[in-house]
């Protein structure tokens, strides 16, 4: 399976156009939030499963704050983050997905890319296609490689 995912593209929606002119075909597309009333654009725009929480911005969405499904045998906890404290570290997004059963964990709003393992938790934030805040203030996305067998890769990307 090829992911795409995104998050925080509040509402600018053409750099997403090029990652998926770039990125098709795709077998998921999960958004970690801040859409900012632009969910059916997401929605329509592909032929898959698609996954997307409300973000913070996300003020008047119906879109849930959390979700929880598998890829591959791997339990998936997906936020937007800002719940769990995220822009001082992941300490509590890690617990909460330790408490939950979870081996990856996606989030958003840093607007930083990035990609660990701390105790068996993987931990993904894709940063952000619209208002990238890492030193490179480059767009990002990550790109996820789930096989049958279990065996999954992470990759951030630039445009």
């Amino acid at each position: 399976m090829k992911i795409l995912i995104v998050s925080d593209t509040h509402r600018y929606n053409n750099n997403f156009i090029d990652v998926l002119k770039e990125e098709s075909p795709i077998d998921m597309l999960i958004h970690c939030g801040d859409v900012e009333d632009c969910e059916e654009f997401y929605y329509d725009s592909v032929d898959c499963d698609v996954h997307i929480v409300a973000g913070n911005n996300d003020i008047f969405s119906d879109l849930p704050t959390e979700e929880e499904f598998e890829i591959c045998g791997h339990k998936v906890f997906l936020t937007h983050g800002h719940h769990y404290y995220v822009s001082v570290g992941t300490k509590i997004l890690r617990q909460e997905a330790l408490l939950r059963g979870a081996d990856i964990v996606m989030y958003g709003h840093v607007h930083r890319p990035l990609i660990e393992v701390v105790s068996g938790i993987t931990i993904i934030n894709p940063g952000s296609l619209t208002y990238p805040r890492q030193d490179t203030r480059r767009p990002s996305y990550i790109i996820m490689t789930a096989e049958p067998d279990g065996n999954v890769d992470f990759e951030i990307k630039y445009l």
